[in-house]
């Protein structure tokens, strides 16, 4: 009889192992899971960056750049608490509107000068490493490097 009460307290402690154990996992996995819901996955990076690489190129036209400069105003305007998905913007181009040219990570707040529509421009995209991110988009006038 004492040898089956032993047996028994064996098994309900390893059964007790068994269950803290699971119970460990299940907690470890559930943090795991609110960790990696901050990252955006690889469809994620893709479709965000679509969204500008469709207007790079050397020879996009000047109402391209516009619907590019309106995209990315748009992001930043969507995005204006989160700045690792902001786009910064640097006009290098000559060929542009009178007025100021759109800098940094352009908003609403700001009117700025548009792209002539009937020129070309170089249009170029510089991603981050760590987030896979489009974060500057670079605009050149066509030809220049």
């Amino acid at each position: 009889m004492e040898n089956a009460s032993k047996a028994l307290i064996i098994a309900g402690a390893i059964l007790l192992a068994i269950l803290i154990i699971s119970l460990g996992i299940m907690i470890y996995q559930q943090a795991a899971g609110v960790v990696n819901n901050n990252a955006m996955t690889e469809v994620e990076i893709s479709s965000f960056n679509t969204r500008i690489t469709q207007y790079t190129g050397t020879n996009v036209r000047g109402a391209q750049v516009n619907a590019l400069l309106n995209q990315i105003q748009q992001n930043n305007v969507t995005y204006q608490d989160d700045t690792s998905k902001q786009i910064q913007v640097t006009v290098s181009a000559t060929k542009w509107q009178t007025g100021t040219k759109p800098t940094g990570a352009i908003d609403g707040s700001t009117a700025y000068a548009t792209a002539n529509t009937g020129a070309t421009y170089k249009v170029t995209t510089k991603t981050n490493t760590k987030t896979g991110l489009i974060d500057k988009v670079t605009i050149a006038d066509a030809g220049s490097n």
